[in-house]
């Protein structure tokens, strides 16, 4: 089982859809609304930090997930939980040079562990206002992905099972989006089958992901978050 911790993110069924297109069982979770202790008890096979409006500071459980479970259970961050993770580790998190929500911008990686049999560099869906500031990242995490003005893309633990990015895998614009999520399961020890054309999940009336990512494109001024 891998435990989504949404944090208020109004496209966090996007992550849950994907991993279940991967035939992932998810438990989705609010980030005020769980516990190191009850998570610990849950034994999740890995933890997922999802995008959200906020700051790092304000994501709620995420940074004690980080500090405390980080030596035992795999854990990927997306956008504010990619930010989250430096931060919980004492990275500084700073204004961008450029606010980015509902852009693809080109991302250059190393190619091993979460971008394994990606394309390089590959196209990749971004909302965020916010990033790591690289000159207070700690020696423990290390930058695996960068955009093409710099701006840290990916970051991974040298040591234990945890990494980030901070662009949004679930987003169809963005390429292997799904091979993305496999290969950090693949690290969690859980196998993952990558659907076909004819695999994928249909939206429904009352879930339309496709209006939705065409919304994240042209997002109204209020709807505008900081973190991812």
């Amino acid at each position: 089982m891998v435990l989504l911790v949404d944090n208020y993110d109004s496209f966090v069924h996007n992550l849950a859809r994907y991993l279940a297109e991967l035939g992932c069982e998810t438990d989705v979770v609010r980030n005020d609304a769980i516990d190191v202790e009850t998570i610990r008890q849950r034994q999740p096979q890995a933890i997922l930090l999802s995008p959200g409006p906020c700051t790092p500071r304000e994501s709620g459980i995420c940074p004690a997930i980080v500090r405390e479970l980080g030596q035992e259970v795999p854990i990927l961050g997306v956008c504010l939980g990619h930010q989250a993770i430096a931060y919980s580790l004492g990275a500084d998190i700073v204004c961008a040079p450029e606010p980015i929500h509902g852009r693809t911008s080109s991302i250059s990686h190393d190619g091993r562990s979460l971008f394994e049999g990606l394309p390089n560099p590959l196209t990749a869906m971004r909302y965020h206002s916010l990033m790591i500031d690289e000159s207070t990242l700690p020696p423990e995490l290390s930058v695996t992905a960068r955009s093409t003005e710099g701006v840290i893309m990916a970051i991974e633990h040298r040591e234990w099972p945890m990494m980030g990015v901070q662009f949004h895998p679930e987003s169809v614009l963005t390429q292997g989006g799904h091979e993305l999520l496999s290969n950090f399961l693949r690290r969690a020890s859980i196998e993952a089958h990558i659907p076909t054309i004819h695999e994928f999940q249909l939206p429904t009336s009352d879930d339309d992901f496709f209006s939705r990512e065409i919304l994240r494109d042209h997002p109204s001024p209020g709807s505008l978050g900081l973190g991812g």
